[in-house]
């Protein structure tokens, strides 16, 4: 069994695990503005800032822009990622046009060719760590971590044996090629708010 076989094997044995624990995040008094998701097992619950607002914002309107409104987008929604007990509720992720949810309404990570996660300060480890791996090893496409602190993107591509072969960095200010991935657009970054 391959690295890849493993950690796909192990994300379907860890649903129920998950289901449970989201069960009991929304039984619990979560504050109005906070997003909870649960990475390698963990609870995480961070507070959206109007900066992070505006940079999803401003990513789902490019999208927008580019495939409709129909695209089929989504924003802090619960997908299952490879790995220990990955429920992750990505900033913003595209899905394939013909993405249908599974027996339990849930989007299937196979689906998804696009994710942005926006830096916050509690998060930055995973949105760099975990999370990167589990896209890598799910093979999403695009992975494109905004970090608002630094003032720079970075542009995750081409995901191989359980990691990503291209990693771009790039200033705020800067355009984002993604023509030549399932993205097929340019995004704008001279716009994004900074921290």
């Amino acid at each position: 069994m391959t690295v890849l076989e493993e950690r796909l094997s192990m994300a379907d044995a860890n649903t129920e695990r998950l289901d449970e624990l989201f069960e009991r995040l929304e039984r619990m008094p979560v504050p109005e503005g906070f997003r909870a998701e649960i990475v390698g097992g963990y609870v995480h619950m961070t507070p959206q800032r109007n900066t992070h607002w505006q940079i999803i914002r401003r990513i789902l309107r490019a999208l927008e822009g580019r495939f409709g409104v129909d695209v089929m987008v989504i924003s802090d929604v619960r997908v299952d990622f490879p790995g220990h007990q990955n429920g992750f509720c990505p900033d913003i992720a595209m899905l394939e046009d013909t993405a249908e949810t599974d027996a339990e309404g849930r989007w299937r990570h196979e689906d998804v060719v696009f994710v942005a996660e926006v830096i916050s300060q509690g998060t930055a480890a995973n949105d760099y760590g975990p999370k990167e791996a589990a896209y890598a090893v799910a093979e999403v496409p695009v992975y494109l971590i905004v970090d608002p602190y630094q003032g720079r993107c970075h542009i995750h591509t081409d995901p191989k044996d359980g990691g990503y072969a291209t990693v771009t960095k790039v200033e705020f200010g800067t355009d984002i090629n993604l023509t030549a991935t399932p993205v097929d657009l340019i995004l704008k970054t001279d716009d994004f708010p900074r921290d």
